[in-house]
């Protein structure tokens, strides 16, 4: 048997900017993408804290240490620059192997989305 279990998560992040015009996706700032074990077009779930939305996209590549997490596509109407989002990404696991796994859980600045040593 298999368990889909949180792989990743971004606790608090917050929105730079929505981007309507753009194919789709989650633009994230390459550094959160690795300290949260993200790669590139990776399905995520995004939660905004501020109107309770939830929505499934992927990732994409922003630029390292810019901080930036902008939904593109239909997905930027559900979240505005500002608002806090929560971003989890699951993996299948072994029923036996998840009794062990351990996320990979990050608390970037609610101000810069910068990581916090």
């Amino acid at each position: 048997m298999q368990i889909e279990a949180l792989k990743s998560k971004i606790h608090h992040a917050t929105i730079t900017e929505a981007n309507l015009y753009y194919m789709g996706s989650i633009t994230l700032d390459e550094d959160l993408m690795e300290a949260a074990n993200l790669v590139a077009y990776e399905k995520v779930t995004v939660v905004n804290i501020n109107n309770g939305e939830r929505l499934d996209t992927y990732v994409i590549k922003g630029k390292r240490g810019s901080g930036v997490v902008c939904l593109n596509g239909p997905a930027a109407r559900k979240c505005h620059a500002g608002d806090v989002v929560v971003i989890m990404s699951y993996a299948l696991l072994d029923a036996e192997e998840a009794k062990t796994f351990q996320p990979c859980i990050i608390f970037p600045d609610k101000e810069t989305n910068r990581l916090v040593k």
